[in-house]
């Protein structure tokens, strides 16, 4: 009867180590939740006429012109736009990835996946899309002098959405949270 206790307390130790790597696994949710939140990525064209402003999840925040780029008529302007949109989003991919790497861990190898999915999205290598990554993306740049103060997306004085209600857990992530909280 000891050997079959014996074996009941180590399985239990095991099973209450997991509980413990569970637990600091996502002990960083709420941290990486808030950085993904306030997450921004832009992106401006080689002559910056167009800058993009993108956040979590490739939502376009912000986009700007310049009036050498208005000049330039629909059609060019159009493709700057979307070439520029298209690197701000993937730019807002790639930071989301990492954040969520730094936080969970990359056993699921998210950054690469996002890499290659990438490169082949955009006709490009997947080293050319890792030197993009590597580079970091600087701050939204100050507008430049000829940036127009009108707001495509949102006035800039229209406060910005509130933010999105925390999501409700299950009833398996109650029982695991309050597992070890009594005290007996």
């Amino acid at each position: 009867m000891s050997a079959e206790f014996d074996q009941l307390v180590a399985e239990f130790e095991r099973f209450e180590s997991s509980i413990r790597d569970v637990d600091d696994r996502f002990a960083g949710v709420g941290a990486m939740r808030q950085e993904l939140t306030e997450l921004r990525a832009s992106a401006s064209s080689p002559d910056g006429g167009v800058t993009v402003v993108t956040g979590p999840g490739g939502a376009v925040l912000d986009v700007k012109f310049t009036d050498a780029a208005l000049a330039k008529g629909a059609q060019a302007l159009s493709a700057t736009l979307l070439t520029t949109l298209r690197e701000a989003v993937g730019e807002a991919a790639r930071r989301q990835a990492v954040l969520v790497e730094e936080h969970l861990g990359d056993h699921l190898g998210l950054v690469d996946q996002v890499i290659e999915t990438q490169a082949v999205a955009f006709g490009t290598t997947v080293e050319e899309m890792r030197s993009k990554l590597a580079e970091g993306t600087p701050e939204p740049p100050a507008p430049a002098e000829d940036f127009s103060e009108e707001r495509v997306l949102r006035q800039a004085d229209t406060p910005p959405p509130p933010p999105a209600p925390p999501a409700a857990g299950s009833a398996g992530d109650s029982f695991l949270r309050t597992l070890f909280d009594e005290e007996d």
